[in-house]
């Protein structure tokens, strides 16, 4: 080895650094959209039997509905009450209007500092894309889909794609990477998420470690509310390895505490089965 050049002596064993766990956030929180357009419109839909959903424009433009507003202002003035150790210092939201919407107003009502809030719009956290089927009905995609309803009745609700679209799989896949990024980034820190259904489920299925069968009876126990919280807080598991546990699913108490509605519709992008 020439002077002045760096290398490594392999004869020389290494000294081995002390190992020590990643710290998790303090705790991460999961918030559904307020109600939007397209949830009244599925639901009109549903009760009409029709067999499309009569939305304007494309699914990411969908705003709040005036009641979804209210409800977004409503989670905002719960957040405002608590300690200040207790709230939010990261907000990550899905890039489409409605998120985007009730995130602003949350913010708005809460009174948090926009100047120390790490705010972040995030694309990974959009919607489950839905492709060709989208602003389907159920008994639309029965009717003009026959063999892609037949094809997720054998594949599964899981696993299956619909043309152009994801599986509950695809939508895990990339939520993956912001769970490591938040974990990573974020860690000691307390992290809302502003997003979608399907995406606070599937936080669920990656954070506390689910399979299928678990997950989809979740869902099918009731639908998520629109902003409701789930509760993520730092703690152990059974080997004290540092973990977020679940406190809250679906909790709906700021909602009904200030007189509004709570509301439970599928997105239009959703097939409930």
């Amino acid at each position: 080895m020439t002077a002045g050049s760096v290398g490594l002596n392999l004869a020389t064993p290494l000294r081995e650094l002390p190992s020590s766990p990643i710290p998790c956030p303090k705790s991460v929180w999961l918030v559904r959209h307020g109600e939007s357009a397209g949830n009244v419109a599925r639901d009109a839909a549903e009760q009409g039997g029709k067999h499309t959903i009569e939305i304007v424009g494309r699914d990411v433009d969908v705003p709040l509905s005036r009641l979804g507003e209210r409800q977004s202002r409503a989670l905002g003035r719960w957040i405002a009450q608590l300690d200040e150790g207790q709230r939010p210092t990261v907000l990550l939201t899905s890039p489409y209007t409605r998120a985007r919407q009730t995130a602003e107003l949350l913010v708005a009502e809460s009174k948090l500092d926009r100047q120390q809030l790490a705010f972040v719009v995030d694309e990974r956290l959009r919607e489950k894309e839905f492709g060709s089927l989208n602003r389907f009905t159920k008994a639309g995609i029965v009717a003009q889909f026959p063999q892609e309803a037949a094809r997720r009745q054998e594949v599964g609700k899981f696993y299956y794609r619909p043309p152009g679209g994801e599986s509950w799989c695809d939508v895990i896949l990339r939520l993956r990477s912001v769970l490591d990024h938040i974990e990573l980034r974020y860690a000691g820190e307390r992290v809302l998420v502003v997003a979608h259904q399907v995406i606070v489920l599937c936080f669920r299925y990656l954070i506390e470690e689910l399979d299928e069968e678990r997950i989809l009876a979740i869902d099918s126990e009731r639908d998520v509310a629109n902003c409701s919280l789930t509760r993520f807080e730092h703690g152990a598991d059974h080997a004290g390895r540092p973990k977020l546990l679940l406190r809250d699913f679906n909790f709906v108490a700021p909602i009904e505490e200030a007189g509004e509605p709570v509301t439970r519709q599928p997105d239009p992008a959703v097939i409930k089965s």
